[in-house]
C-alpha cells in the first residue's frame, strides 16, 4: 500500500473529551508506556494479538493515534491502513513508520474503497468521539468490512461515556452481529459491572464463532 493518501480539505473539531486528554499528553514520550512494560516483562500488544487471532490479511486501525497498534500487526504481516482525526497523531504515526500507510480523516464520516477483515478500535476512540457522532462512526466503520470482517473495539466504562448497551445498539443499527464480549484485550471473559469492554461484532451472516 501506498504511504502516502489524499488529505481530506478540512476536518470537524475534536471532541471536548479528546482536547482535554491531548492537553496533558506530550507525544514525545507517549509511547514510553509501551516501552516501561515491554521492558517489566508485559505485553504491549494484546490489542495486536487479538486482532490477530483472527487471522486478517487487512486490518484498518480506526483512531490509530501514534500507530502502536498498526505498526505491531505491519510487523507481523497484515495490511494496515492507520486512520485518526488529529493531525499530530499522524504525523507522529508517520514518523514512526513512514512505510505505512495513514490516513488524517474524521470517522464519523470516513468514506473508504477498501474492504477490510477487521477494524479494530483501540485506545478508548469510542468515548473519545463526540456523542452525537458515535453511531455514525460504529456505521462508517462498519461500511468498511469484508463480509464477515470483524469490528473489535476496546474503551473503558465510566460515567457519562458509552455503556455496552449502548454500544451494542449502534452495531445493531450498523448491521453488525454480536460476537464476543471481553473484559481485556487477552480475553478475560466480561462480567456486568466491569469497568473495561472489548466488544467484537461481525458483519454479515454470522458463520462460525471463535471459540
Amino acid at each position: 500500500m501506498a504511504a502516502d493518501r489524499p488529505e481530506p480539505s478540512e476536518s470537524p473539531g475534536l471532541p471536548a473529551d479528546w482536547s482535554r486528554w491531548r492537553d496533558q499528553v506530550d507525544l514525545a514520550g507517549y509511547d514510553e508506556r509501551w516501552r516501561r512494560m515491554a521492558e517489566a516483562g508485559e505485553n504491549p500488544h494484546g490489542e495486536a494479538d487479538l486482532v490477530s487471532s483472527y487471522h486478517p490479511t487487512s486490518v484498518l486501525d480506526a483512531g490509530c493515534g501514534t500507530g502502536r497498534v498498526a505498526v505491531e500487526l505491519a510487523r507481523r504481516g497484515i495490511r494496515v491502513l492507520g486512520v485518526d482525526a488529529d493531525p499530530d497523531m499522524i504525523t507522529a504515526a508517520r514518523a514512526k513508520a513512514p512505510e505505512l500507510a495513514w490516513l488524517h480523516a474524521d470517522l464519523a464520516t470516513l468514506a473508504l474503497d477498501e474492504r477490510f477483515d477487521v477494524v479494530v478500535l483501540a485506545g478508548n476512540v469510542v468515548p473519545y468521539v463526540s456523542a452525537e457522532h458515535r453511531p455514525a462512526v460504529v456505521a462508517a466503520c462498519a461500511r468498511v468490512l469484508a463480509d464477515g470482517g470483524r469490528l473489535v473495539a476496546g474503551f473503558t466504562l465510566r460515567p457519562g461515556w458509552p455503556t455496552p448497551a449502548e454500544y451494542a445498539s449502534w452495531c445493531a443499527a450498523a448491521g453488525l452481529v454480536a460476537e464476543a464480549s471481553y473484559a481485556t484485550w487477552d480475553g478475560a471473559p466480561f462480567q456486568d459491572g466491569g469497568d473495561y469492554l472489548v466488544a467484537v461484532h461481525r458483519a454479515g451472516r454470522e458463520g462460525e464463532r471463535r471459540g
